[in-house]
């Protein structure tokens, strides 16, 4: 099958990596030319997938009409680049193209929609989106370490497509219908990953850590039952898998931008450090526009837009946190009347 890849950071060329060596006709879009020719020359991109090369049989190129004709398009850009993105993509393909999704995270610039919106809308053809999300470090998807994750689409047999043509003996794909809790699970677990990375940066312990990942997941439930998805959703690859990967990992950049914070850092100074996207900073921001407005409890989230956007003193926004009413750990729980 031909497929296209649609930006060569380190997850797109990581996925291009597993189709080339499953048999299918692979091309990699870069944005910049000088990127296309390194990777023609060296095949590997040593800063991002250090020691790892890439198939022959996969071509690099700068134009991006490589998508036109490809049953499946891979859109593997940041967050903040899927909208431009999409509308250079969208001369050149046709109503029925799979759309897959990598990008993780909102669309600050469209009322900080999810990017599957982003990309439907921008494309402005019948083409069925599927968000491709779950623990799956590029690092080690590149190197064939055992991985699952979630292919999650209204659209059954667009996720069964993805499904079959992206599995692989240590690449494992499970289907799924709803990709707005899919999606947020994707781009809300960023946020919990700082706020890991601050508690530890900070010098707090396990403890900590153990609370905010399982009120993460609480908050990010809420959310998404909010905004039309599946609270189950989030007990999957999508919810506490990418949570515990991005959380306890060296290979996250939202927990390294998080443990620079914690230890004192300027927000300027740490994203600068970190040196590539932290899409748990931009999350903050998005999911506090998100809910100012709404009767929905996301503590954590608040907290962290107090430290990131705020600037406010950490100290103060730990004692906040841990200070408010006492309540039953679930919301069932909390409205339902179940006590004996």
């Amino acid at each position: 099958m031909k497929i296209a890849v649609i930006g060569s950071g380190g997850w797109g060329l990581a996925m291009a990596k597993a189709m080339a060596e499953s048999g299918h006709e692979v091309a990699v879009w870069s944005h910049k030319p000088q990127t296309t020719a390194m990777l023609r020359q060296n095949r590997c991109n040593p800063k991002l997938l250090s020691g790892v090369a890439m198939p022959e049989t996969i071509l690099f190129t700068d134009d991006i009409g490589c998508a036109a004709g490809c049953p499946i398009v891979v859109v593997a850009v940041p967050s903040f680049a899927v909208c431009e993105t999409a509308r250079r993509l969208s001369p050149v393909l046709e109503d029925g193209q799979v759309l897959v999704l990598l990008s993780k995270g909102f669309d600050l610039q469209h009322g900080c929609c999810l990017l599957s919106d982003t990309l439907a809308r921008e494309v402005e053809k019948n083409c069925p989106v599927v968000a491709l999300t779950g623990p799956s470090h590029a690092e080690e998807v590149s190197r064939g370490i055992p991985t699952a994750v979630l292919a999650a689409s209204p659209h059954r047999e667009a996720a069964e497509l993805v499904q079959k043509a992206l599995s692989t003996d240590y690449f494992r794909v499970y289907t799924s219908p709803d990709i707005v809790s899919a999606e947020l699970g994707g781009a809300m677990k960023n946020i919990m990953a700082v706020a890991v990375g601050i508690s530890d940066g900070f010098g707090f312990g396990d403890n900590t850590k153990a609370m905010l990942m399982t009120r993460g997941i609480a908050e990010m439930s809420r959310l998404g039952v909010l905004l039309g998805g599946r609270a189950e959703t989030f007990s999957g690859l999508s919810g506490v898998g990418d949570l515990i990967v991005t959380c306890v990992s060296n290979h996250s950049r939202n927990r390294r931008f998080g443990l620079l914070v914690g230890g004192g850092k300027p927000v300027e100074q740490a994203l600068e450090e970190v040196g590539a996207v932290v899409e748990g900073y931009f999350a903050t921001q998005a999911v506090h526009a998100l809910t100012c407005d709404k009767d929905v409890d996301m503590p954590i989230c608040r907290a962290m837009y107090a430290i990131l956007v705020e600037r406010k003193p950490l100290e103060d926004v730990v004692q906040s946190l841990l200070g408010r009413a006492n309540r039953a750990e679930h919301d069932a729980y909390e409205a339902g009347n179940l006590w004996k």
